[in-house]
Formats: structure tokens, C-alpha cells, sequence
């Protein structure tokens, strides 16, 4: 096990780069899971991972002694803790984290049910979305320009391990791929659409979620088959992006298991 100690060493330098650069992460098309539960998942659900780092007091724990364990073969490095902590972001990070390849995702039109997200720029929305969506059984999430990088650390954390289950496309051309898709579209709207509980959701849908404040723009709601809109009490303005995608995703469900 390498140990580093410095802040000039080039291997921290180029993990906490790669921590906290959405650009360089995907320049180098890697990024950098944090925390026994994510490693653990990804061991479980992809492999093993390129790199794994651990804290000094980290290196203690009985839960990361047992994740080295599961990487035989895998490199290690000791960072001190102060170190550990610039790269995790955390205040009382637990002191493992890996590097990991982001998988390639090929460029065909969805055929299944999807998510499109448009400038949804909070990471918490980003990953909580993420998470919703492959805990309703959806498998492809297509990000559009100005959303939060989906392989940030704050994204992946909010996402609990999501992200190895979903195919995941970020820059996407979101018209182009409605315009291509067989499916039931829909644009969730604040006010004026379909009750989602009217909708027939059993086949495959294309759900398409907008910015925090903005909502969907109204050019690519133009191109949705169907304008959404949850029915709530008459003194609510509206829901959290996040919580309004696990509404109508377990609508979905819902639906699809009756």
C-alpha cells in the first residue's frame, strides 16, 4: 500500500482533479465513487474498480478492512486524513473512495421508458432523480445541456448506487431523441395538462422533467404527446422536481403491475 502525505504529490493532485472537474471526468470518461456503500455496490453490481484509496484512520475500520478484502488486486494508496478529506468533500468522510470508468453509452433512440432532464441543475435533484428512476424499474436517463454533471460526487452520493443499474447519456439532444421516440412522451407541467392519474402509463413513456425554476421549456413541451400535471391540494404551487418524478414514475409502476 502507497502511502501519500503531500498535497504536491501528482497523484493526489490528479485524484482530487478528477473529484471535483466535471470536465476532466469526462475527458478521462472516469470519476471517483466515495464511502463503503457505493464501493461496496459497485464491487457487487460492475467489478472491481481501478484504484481504491483509503484515510489513515479509515484503514482501521472494520467495514473498510473488509471492502479491501473483496479487491484483491487492486491498488491501494494511503492518504492522510486531511488529504482523504480534500478529495472526498465531506466533513467527516468514512475514507475509502475508487476510481471508476464511466461506461459508454451507445447513441440509439431509447426504446423503453426513459427520463429526460433539462437543466436540472442541482446535483441533490440530479441524483435523487437518478435513484427514483431505476427504483421504478427505469433503465436509461438521458441528460440534457446545463444539468448537474451526472458523475460528480455530490450526484453519485444522492444516487446510492443508481448509477451502475441505468444507462446514463449526459449532453444529450433532447428534441432529436423525442422526435425519435416510438413512446408515450410526456412534459410534466405545473398547471394546465392531463391529471397524471388519467393517463395510461402501462406501455413505454418518455418522461421529461425541467429545470428547478423554469420547469420543461416550452419548446421541448412542444414536442411532448402529452402535457402532465400532478393534481394537488388547492393551497400548493407546485413539488420539488425530484419529488414530482417519483409521483409519477410509481404512477407508472403502478400501472405496469396492476
Amino acid at each position: 500500500m502507497k502511502s501519500i502525505a503531500s498535497r504536491d504529490n501528482p497523484t493526489f493532485k490528479a485524484l482530487r482533479l478528477l473529484a471535483k472537474d466535471g470536465r476532466e471526468q469526462q475527458r478521462q470518461r472516469r470519476a471517483v465513487i466515495d464511502g463503503v456503500h457505493l464501493v461496496s455496490e459497485y464491487r457487487a453490481r460492475v467489478g472491481l474498480p481501478q484504484l481504491l484509496a483509503v484515510s489513515e484512520s479509515g484503514e482501521g475500520n472494520p467495514e473498510i478492512q473488509a471492502a479491501l478484502a473483496a479487491h484483491v488486486g487492486v491498488e491501494v494508496l494511503r492518504l492522510r486524513d486531511a488529504l482523504f478529506a480534500e478529495i472526498s468533500g465531506m466533513p467527516s468522510p468514512v475514507g475509502i473512495l475508487a476510481t471508476i470508468a464511466i461506461p459508454d453509452v451507445p447513441s440509439e433512440p431509447p426504446q423503453d421508458s426513459c427520463v429526460l432532464l433539462e437543466g436540472i441543475q442541482d446535483a441533490g435533484n440530479v441524483g435523487t432523480l437518478l435513484r427514483t428512476a431505476a427504483a421504478a424499474g427505469v433503465r436509461e436517463a438521458l441528460l440534457g445541456p446545463g444539468c448537474a454533471g451526472a458523475w460528480t460526487l455530490r450526484v453519485l452520493r444522492a444516487a446510492q448506487g443508481a448509477h451502475f443499474g441505468l444507462a446514463i447519456r449526459e449532453h444529450a439532444d433532447l428534441a432529436a431523441i423525442l422526435k425519435s421516440y416510438d413512446g408515450l412522451s410526456v412534459a410534466t407541467v405545473v398547471g394546465g395538462g392531463t391529471p397524471l392519474y388519467e393517463l395510461d402509463l402501462r406501455g413505454p413513456v418518455a418522461w421529461i422533467f425541467g429545470n428547478e425554476g423554469a420547469g420543461v421549456s416550452q419548446s421541448l413541451g412542444a414536442l411532448a404527446k402529452v402535457r402532465a400535471t400532478i393534481p394537488m391540494a388547492a393551497d400548493s404551487e407546485s413539488l420539488n422536481v425530484a419529488a414530482a418524478a417519483a409521483v409519477c414514475l410509481f404512477e407508472a409502476l403502478r400501472q405496469k403491475l396492476a
